[in-house]
C-alpha cells in the first residue's frame, strides 16, 4: 500500500555526500574498503599466526597507543567477541570481589547485570540515573575494587566525564565503546578503557580492545594466580600474552583487523585524538544548535551531558519519528532510528570522526524538508 510518506523525494542538493549515520555498525570509509581490496589477495584467507596478519595487529596496537598518548607501562589488549564479551572476561579476570557501576542506559545497565549474575562476585553497587539526565558519578567505597562507568552511553546519547572518583583506590574501568576515538580522554584517569571498532573506528565489530594500565595488568595476573576458574576464551592473561605477540587466542576476523588499523592510521595522520574530537565537536554543535532552534525538535539529553558522538533528538507528537526515519532511509539516509528499547519519538544520529561535519549540516536540511511534507 502506497502512503504519502512513500512519495516524498528529498532533492539531491539536500542529500549528504554519504548517507550512513548509524551508531554501530557505523560508516566505513570507502578508502579503507579500497585499501582492503588492494591487499585481499595476500591478506584475506591467510594465517593469523603469520607476519602478514600479525603486522596489521601490531600496526593497530602501536597506532592506538599513539592516538591515546598512552603512558609507559600501559598496554593495548585485544580479543574476539566485542565489548559484551569483554564484560564476561572482566567478571572473571578484572573484578576481585565487588564493583560499582554508573547505569544510565541500556549498555551501562547490561554491564552491571553481568557482574550481578556472576556467582563468584559480591552483588555490585549500582548508581542509576534516568535516561537523558546528567549522570551521578561513582563515589569512593572501601568495599569496591572496580569502578565502572561509560564514557558515552550509546543508547541515549549521554556523555560522561572520565575521572577517577575522589578518594577511590580501586581500578577504574570505562566502557568506551562509542566514545573511544571521538572524545578526549586522559589515560591517567582510567585503568581499563575498552571498546570495539564498529563506531568511532569506522570498521566492523567482532573484537574488543582494552587500553590497560600497569595496575590493571597486575590485577589480571594476580587474579589468575588465585586459581579462579576462567573459560579459556575469556582468560585475560591469555589475551595479554597473545596481544604481546600481536595475535589473538583464536581466529579473528581479518577484515575487521585491517579496517581498524587503516582507520587508526588515518586518525593519527590527521592530527590524532584532538583532531578527531574537534571534528566531533563541530558536528555536535551543528546538530544541537539546529535542534535547539527548531519548533518541532529538541535535544533529548540535558545540555551538560549531551554526547559529541551520538546525538538523540526528540520530535513533537505531530511528527512520527518512525515515519521520518523511513522516509530518510528511502532516500539513502540510513540508520537514524531511535534506540529500540528507549521507546521515544526521536532520531539517533552518529557524529563519529569518519562522518563529514558538512554531511551533518546537510542532514538537518533533509530532515526539515521531510518534516514539511509530513505535516498535515
Amino acid at each position: 500500500m502506497t502512503t504519502a510518506a512513500d512519495a516524498i523525494t528529498i532533492p539531491a542538493n539536500l542529500l549528504p555526500s554519504d548517507g550512513r549515520f548509524g551508531s554501530g555498525p557505523s560508516k566505513v570509509r570507502l578508502e579503507s574498503v579500497e585499501a582492503l581490496a588492494a591487499v585481499g589477495g595476500n591478506y584475506l584467507g591467510t594465517s593469523h599466526r603469520q607476519p602478514t596478519v600479525r603486522n596489521v595487529v601490531g600496526q593497530a596496537r602501536r597506532g592506538l597507543a599513539e592516538l591515546f598518548n598512552l603512558p609507559d607501562g600501559y598496554e593495548v589488549l585485544l580479543g574476539n567477541g566485542g565489548s559484551t564479551s569483554f564484560w564476561d572476561a572482566a567478571s572473571f579476570g578484572l573484578i576481585e570481589r565487588k564493583s560499582q557501576h554508573v547505569a544510565i542506559g541500556e549498555f551501562s545497565s547490561k554491564c552491571a547485570a553481568v557482574m550481578a549474575a556472576a556467582p563468584h562476585l559480591d552483588s555490585p553497587d549500582v548508581i542509576t540515573t534516568a535516561p537523558g539526565l546528567a549522570p551521578v558519578g561513582n563515589h569512593a567505597d572501601s568495599s569496591i575494587d572496580t569502578y565502572c562507568f561509560p564514557h558515552n552511553e550509546t543508547s541515549t546519547g549521554v556523555m560522561c566525564t572520565v575521572a577517577r572518583p575522589a578518594g577511590a583506590e580501586g581500578l577504574v574501568m570505562v566502557d568506551a565503546t562509542s566514545g573511544a576515538g571521538g572524545l578526549r580522554v586522559d589515560p591517567s584517569q582510567f585503568d581499563v578503557y575498552y571498546f570495539a571498532p564498529q563506531k568511532c573506528f569506522a570498521g566492523d565489530g567482532g573484537i574488543w580492545l582494552a587500553l590497560c594500565s600497569p595496575a590493571a595488568v597486575e590485577r589480571i595476573e594476580r587474579i589468575k594466580a588465585t586459581k579462579r576458574w576462567v573459560p579459556a576464551s575469556l582468560d585475560l592473561t591469555t589475551a595479554l600474552a597473545q596481544s604481546r605477540l600481536d595475535q589473538t587466542y583464536n581466529t579473528p576476523a581479518l577484515a575487521t583487523l585491517f579496517l581498524l588499523a587503516h582507520q587508526v592510521e588515518w586518525m593519527v595522520s590527521k592530527g590524532g585524538l584532538e583532531w578527531c574530537a574537534n571534528r566531533c565537536d563541530t558536528s555536535a554543535a551543528t546538530i544541537y544548535e539546529w535542534a535547539d532552534a527548531h519548533v518541532l525538535a529538541s535535544p533529548f539529553v540535558v545540555e551538560s551531558a549531551r554526547s559529541h558522538v551520538t546525538a538523540t533528538i526528540d520530535f513533537d507528537d505531530s511528527i512520527d519519528a518512525l515515519v521520518l526515519a523511513k522516509v530518510l532511509r528511502a532516500n539513502g539516509i540510513l540508520d537514524v532510528d531511535s534506540y529500540r528499547k528507549l521507546g521515544r519519538n526521536q532520531l539517533r544520529i552518529a557524529l563519529f570522526p569518519a562522518i563529514e561535519p558538512a554531511d551533518i549540516a546537510t542532514l538537518t536540511k533533509a530532515i526539515d524538508h521531510t518534516i514539511q511534507h509530513l505535516l498535515p
